[in-house]
This record gives C-alpha cells, structure tokens and sequence, in this order.
C-alpha cells in the first residue's frame, strides 16, 4: 500500500515514518533523500536535477514526479511505501495520482499528524537550543507555517474528495504512542524497536 505521512513542520512526521518504516519493513520514501541519493549516483534523473538543486531552485513538480515513479519501480517498493515530503501542493497531488494510475496504482492511505501549534513551536524552539539548525527559529517557523497552511494542507482535502482513506493520528504524545497508534491504523504489530534506523533515508526532525 502507498502511504502519504503528513505533518507540519514540527509535528514529528520524519521521525514517525523512519520508526514505522523501520518496525514495517515498508521503505521510507524521502524525496529529499532521493534527489541526493540521484545525484550521488549520477542517474540521468540526478543530472537533471543537479544544477536546479545547486542554483537553490526548487525541483519541477514533473521531475518529482519521475524520481518518486523511479523510486517506486525498485524491486522492495512493490509491496508499497511510504511517502514523506510528496506531495506538497495539489498539483502535485494530482500528477502523483495520475503517475500512479498509469501504472496500475493508487494511494492507499493518507495518515495526517495533527499537533497543536504551540506545542510544534515549543518543540521546535527546543530542537533549535540543542541542534542549532538556522531554520529553528521563531520568524522562520512562521513563515514555514505559512507555507504549509497555503499549500500543503488542502492536499488532504484533494485525498478525502477523490474518496482516500485518511486517519489523522494525534502527534502530540510521546514518541512511542504515536508510533504505536500509527501502527494499529496500519495493522502492524504495535512494538516499536528500540532505535529505529530508516530505509531510505530520513528527515527525522521535521
């Protein structure tokens, strides 16, 4: 099944897919991620990409499109994936949905984390005390916010009128609950390991 994790900045999504990814054995799938394993490799998709990537432009949504169909057509991701980071907007929902529909496939199920905004901004301002990310800080979480309330949250609206399966999982418990209420949703055994590692690749504090 094709699982789309959804979540603000802050709500934990990357940590909970690279957790449920580990636990399942369903590949994580980062377009971040991605894009630099693509390059990386020197893949005629990585070329591409590669002088957009560096000229700090952001990737074409049908070049998106193209890796994560590359990406799904590895042998481990037959079985299914989970998305985190695509898509973003409704175009790309819809181009992803019509790449999909070429190959005989569907989104199975849209899994949103809902956390309360205070609460994303406390977590957000504690990982900046501790990691020190420049992207941590109270003008640059709003304007994040912004950007995610405009262009990323209609995304589930797009799932729920074409009639997906969507779960909204409160991501303001500890790390282990959510993980273990995403994972009754997904009807996987509830048992997180211990130190989860991703599959491929992970965004583990967004």
């Amino acid at each position: 099944m094709i699982v789309i994790l959804f979540g603000a900045p802050g709500s934990g999504k990357g940590t909970q897919a690279e957790r449920v990814a580990a636990t399942t054995g369903t590949p994580h799938v980062s377009t971040g991620a991605i894009l630099r394993a693509e390059v990386a490799r020197g893949s005629a998709l990585g070329r591409e990409a590669q002088p957009i990537m560096e000229s700090g432009a952001l990737v074409p949504d049908d070049l998106m499109v193209r890796i994560i169909e590359s990406r799904l057509a590895e042998p481990d991701a037959t079985g299914g994936v989970i998305l985190d980071g695509f898509p973003r907007t409704v175009p790309q929902a819809e181009a992803l949905d019509l790449m999909l529909g070429r190959n005989g496939r569907e989104v199975g199920l849209v899994l949103s984390l809902e956390v309360d905004p205070d609460l994303i901004r406390e977590r957000i301002l504690r990982r900046a005390a501790i990691d020190g990310r420049s992207d941590d800080n109270p003008e640059a979480l709003a304007a994040r916010m912004r950007v995610y309330q405009r262009d990323t949250e209609p995304v589930v609206d797009h799932y729920v009128r074409a009639g997906t399966r969507i779960e909204r999982i409160d991501g303001s418990p500890p790390i282990d609950l959510v993980t273990a209420e995403i994972l009754k949703v997904l009807g996987a055994p509830t048992a997180p390991p211990a130190a989860a590692s991703t599959i491929a690749g992970a965004e583990t504090a967004s």
